[in-house]
């Protein structure tokens, strides 16, 4: 993955000059690869670790749940309780990201998951369960919409599609790790007196203990402090990045909630996310459910899907940004989605299990391509730092009510059927929801508005 970056270059750095002034193409070009090459794969590696201490519950679960005798509500709720504490704390987190630096900041959040990832291998009872979720959402809170931020302080808008999907191609190629690596763990049962979704645990929340000592010592807080620039890399960044707003973080808070527009991409993100995450921390269930195969077989389907994704995800980024529109991008691919999901809840053998959960997979990866530029290319002033929060924390509310409806749905029915064509549904209303926000940008424009004016 870093080999793709550090080889990737704006095909038109020309394209990104504004305000009548012009720049040193190959000034911009050595500026935006610089940052390509030295922050993207540290935020790539940051973020599929969270991922994957955020989901991997889902693998644990085919262990977990019968050791535990958990139901499918509680582990639903359970599942969900992590998106509570971290819409909670989303927009608070990124408000000290800018006040505290992103390299404090990233590496304080990112010990203290890792610690409480690994305290997840302790846990007995769902009342142990629900207070780690919950924990473990706190303790993450931030790191994604505190990633695009800090992204957005580095590269030009022409750019920052690609530079979002490059690190944020870390979310499918985590599941394609986890996915390979759950049957190993999983198959240590008994080892050292530990279950195998306890030694799952342990080992995939050390990493991110790891790296935040990485952070502390690689990552700069701003591109001025960043000693590989050169002075004129410098003055071209301070004339292509839109200046950090300054004002009162509360009433920047305030003004991003009462954007409509916010509210509109929250929507839909809570549309996303409802259906996402019920769907994620079931899968590898669903998976066995019909196809009867063994957890390290599942895995393997897992991991292909997601390596087919990540492949997807790099180029939605690059065409979006190509084309310079995000929003019938994200539509189309909410659609593929959503058509996804209704056909695993009517599948009943294997070929059709695995073709339409890879279909999901190939639509999640190209809806948080396009759908999180949006935002970082039209939010400016005070949207600028809580915006993305702001929309991410709306999202995160889905986040929590998906799983547990779905595993309501599961002990009511006795099936996962209802709950994935419900899932299905969400999709195609959030499609109809960005077609609305895509509407109510474009009467912005005309009228002469701009995105995020107070």
């Amino acid at each position: 993955m870093s080999a793709v970056i550090a080889h990737e270059r704006p095909p038109d750095m020309n394209a990104v000059v504004g305000d009548g002034q012009v720049s040193d193409s190959r000034v911009g070009a050595a500026a935006v690869h610089k940052a390509a090459v030295r922050l993207l794969p540290l935020l790539a590696i940051g973020y599929g670790i969270a991922y994957m201490d955020r989901v991997n519950i889902g693998f644990a679960a085919l262990q977990m749940n019968a050791d535990l005798h958990f139901s499918a509500a509680v582990y639903g709720l359970g599942g969900g309780l992590f998106f509570v504490s971290y819409a909670l704390l989303e927009i608070p987190s990124n408000l000290l990201l800018v006040r505290y630096g992103a390299r404090r900041w990233l590496a304080r959040i990112m010990v203290t998951w890792g610690v409480l990832a690994v305290g997840m291998m302790f846990v007995k009872t769902p009342a142990q369960f629900y207070a780690m979720r919950f924990l473990l959402g706190a303790a993450e809170a931030g790191f994604f919409p505190g990633a695009v931020y800090y992204v957005s302080q580095w590269f030009p808008a022409s750019y920052r599609g690609r530079a979002i999907t490059r690190f944020y191609v870390a979310f499918p190629i985590s599941s394609v790790v986890m996915g390979a690596l759950a049957g190993f763990l999983l198959n240590l049962q008994g080892r050292l007196g530990l279950a195998g979704w306890q030694w799952l645990f342990l080992i995939e929340g050390m990493p991110a203990i790891v790296m935040s000592v990485v952070f502390l010592a690689l990552l700069p807080d701003k591109p001025i402090q960043a000693k590989w620039r050169t002075d004129e890399e410098r003055t071209w960044l301070l004339q292509h990045i839109v200046p950090a707003d300054h004002s009162s973080s509360v009433m920047r808070t305030l003004r991003a909630l009462r954007d409509p527009r916010v509210l509109q991409l929250g929507i839909a993100n809570l549309c996303i996310m409802s259906a996402n995450y019920a769907g994620l921390l079931s899968a590898p269930t669903v998976l066995q459910g019909v196809t009867k195969w063994n957890p390290t077989d599942v895995g393997f389907l897992v991991s292909f899907a997601w390596m087919f994704g990540a492949l997807v995800m790099v180029w939605v980024g690059w065409h979006s940004d190509r084309r310079r529109e995000r929003y019938v991008h994200t539509i189309l691919s909410l659609m593929i989605l959503g058509g996804g999901y209704v056909g695993m809840g009517m599948a009943h053998s294997t070929l059709s299990i695995a073709a339409t959960y890879t279909m999901t997979v190939v639509g999640q990866t190209a809806v948080q391509a396009a759908f999180w530029c949006i935002p970082g290319d039209e939010f400016v002033g005070p949207l600028a730092q809580v915006g993305v929060a702001a929309i991410g924390s709306v999202g995160m509310i889905g986040a929590f009510l998906g799983p547990y409806a779905f595993g309501l749905a599961k002990d009511f029915t006795g099936t996962y059927e209802i709950g994935l064509i419900l899932a299905g549904l969400l999709y195609f209303i959030g499609a109809v929801v960005v077609l609305h926000a895509r509407r109510s940008a474009g009467a912005a424009v005309n009228a002469a508005v701009p995105l995020g004016a107070a």
